[in-house]
């Protein structure tokens, strides 16, 4: 049986506007197995599990869980476990770090906060910090979910822990099973379909330098995924990588038809047209699902608008 990204891959399929969304991630550690449902199906405490989701439920901000490439040996419950947050609107990009011997202690962080991009009570709660290491490149690897995560996702998030990236983590979940192996780079949020691990690395120096590498690149999880695919055609057509240039204004329409503004710092506007299309020929979404014609987004059309005239 074909594996759903071999499918996509041979069909193709554009995976600009696929990327999940999120303005916050919230990303906690969680050595040994992972089921579907990671919060609720590990070694995490499932009770806590859902106290989180529910915490997070409408306030911007997606938790997933993260462990080291390499064996999932688990740990005790009284073991340090590393905790990072990530804020992804540009103009406000950050990512904190924290370690907790006590998991519970997430319940007291102010998620509708950090939905917001206010770190304070991630800090003051886990005694976190600024995070001063490199950037982190987390790949989904859960079997679990799609078959492709882990026998694509695992080789290469080990690969790249074993050729000294040091924000080489596996994550739980970043959608998109078939355009597997993704991958997820925090500060900026950007995420990425059919990672190898060479174009990681290039990637990954363009974050150090604060510049978007837009090949293979899904979309910025701080916007719906209509404005991220117009973000990344906007990116396309005026040749401008820099990581905080950008932002999504505003989004006009509903399915199957957007007008998305885009702006840039310098004052630029773009309208552009994005449209939704379902994927031909059929092709499963996931591995042994049904085939389906997954949506798919097109930008039609970038325009830019003329400049506001600056006062007399």
């Amino acid at each position: 049986m074909s594996r759903c990204a071999t499918v996509s891959r041979d069909l193709d399929e554009p995976i600009a506007g696929t990327a999940a969304t999120a303005r916050t991630w919230l990303l906690v550690e969680q050595p040994g197995p992972w089921g579907a449902q990671a919060l609720t199906m590990s070694h995490l405490d499932p009770a806590l599990g859902r106290a989180l989701e529910k915490a997070a439920e409408g306030t911007g901000v997606r938790i997933a869980l993260i462990r080291r490439p390499g064996r999932h040996a688990d740990f005790g419950p009284s073991a340090v476990r590393q905790v990072y947050a990530a804020h992804t609107t540009p103009g406000d990009v950050w990512l904190h770090s924290a370690t907790t011997c006590d998991p519970e202690q997430l319940l007291d962080l102010d998620f509708a906060a950090l939905g917001e991009g206010d770190p304070r009570t991630f800090d003051t709660v886990l005694q976190g910090r600024p995070h001063t290491g490199d950037p982190l490149a987390l790949v989904c690897t859960n079997g679990k979910r799609d078959r492709c995560c882990a026998l694509l996702g695992r080789p290469l998030a080990a690969e790249l822990a074993a050729s000294g990236v040091e924000g080489a983590w596996e994550v739980t979940h970043l959608g998109g099973h078939r355009f597997s192996p993704t991958l997820l780079v925090l500060p900026y949020g950007y995420a990425y379909g059919r990672a190898q691990a060479p174009h990681v690395k290039e990637i990954l120096q363009g974050v150090r330098e604060g510049r978007l590498e837009v090949e293979g690149c899904r979309g910025g999880s701080a916007w719906e995924r209509p404005g991220q695919a117009a973000e990344l055609a906007v990116r396309s057509a005026v040749h401008e990588y820099a990581m905080d240039a950008l932002s999504v204004e505003h989004t006009d329409g509903s399915a199957p038809h957007w007008e998305v503004t885009v702006a840039h710092t310098d004052g630029r506007r773009w309208s552009v047209a994005v449209t939704q299309g379902a994927s031909l020929p059929p092709r499963p979404e996931s591995c042994g699902s049904a085939l389906g014609s997954p949506a798919r987004l097109d930008v039609v059309a970038v325009r830019e608008l003329e400049s506001a005239a600056p006062p007399r």
